[in-house]
């Protein structure tokens, strides 16, 4: 009597029949598909080709802000995020800066032509100058009167001292009172007419306020 037919491998030692294969998964033997060009990986990893390079316009990495802040619509001003716009006026900083190089020569008028005056007259008219200054350019420029009025009052005051001196001159006494007009009129106002340069505010000594 002859047997039935076995099923394969069902009689040999040492061999199972094929575990069945789960619908919807790929057999073991086939090789993975690899992802198309520009497409997310397995698990979301980055395209094949790689993230296309940046274009400066992104945020640094943790979302932090690069130093110094974002630029400005624009971009920087003159010198990077740090150097600034140049401020004051064209000749130093606040509070003693010209806005332009006409006030500048106006408050050099003021004590440079007050000091030349002292010398001139014998001390009596250092006060015509910064008077023709605070005229010509106080009303327009109130950097420039600040300069005139500081002269004017301090050149008064030593134009009458010396204009004293040369009335009493004809008891000697008073040729003091015209050597030391002269002498502290033009070195003060020279000195003022310095700091004027550098673009400060020279306040004269043994000055009154008999101009404001």
């Amino acid at each position: 009597m002859t047997e039935p037919p076995r099923p394969p491998g069902a009689g040999d030692p040492g061999t199972y029949p094929p575990e069945p294969t789960p619908p919807g998964s790929s057999s073991a033997a086939e090789p993975p598909t690899a992802p198309l060009s520009g497409a997310p990986g397995p698990g979301g990893y980055p395209p094949a080709g790689g993230y296309p390079p940046p274009t400066g316009d992104q945020p640094p990495s943790g979302g932090y802000p690069p130093p110094g802040g974002y630029p400005p619509p624009g971009g920087y001003p003159p010198g990077g995020p740090t150097g600034g716009y140049p401020t004051g006026g064209a000749f130093g900083g606040p509070g003693g800066g010209y806005a332009n190089n006409e006030d500048k020569t106006w408050a050099l008028v003021a004590h440079f032509g007050g000091a030349a005056g002292m010398i001139i007259s014998g001390g009596v008219l250092g006060w015509i100058a910064p008077l023709v200054a605070l005229l010509v350019r106080g009303n327009q420029s109130p950097t420039v009167r600040a300069h005139a009025v500081a002269a004017l009052n301090f050149q008064l005051i030593w134009s009458i001292v010396g204009l004293v001196g040369w009335v009493l001159a004809c008891i000697l006494i008073g040729f003091i009172g015209v050597g030391a007009a002269i002498i502290l009129g033009a070195v003060f106002g020279i000195i003022a007419g310095i700091k004027a340069n550098e673009g400060s505010l020279y306040r004269y000594p043994l000055s009154a306020n008999l101009i404001k």
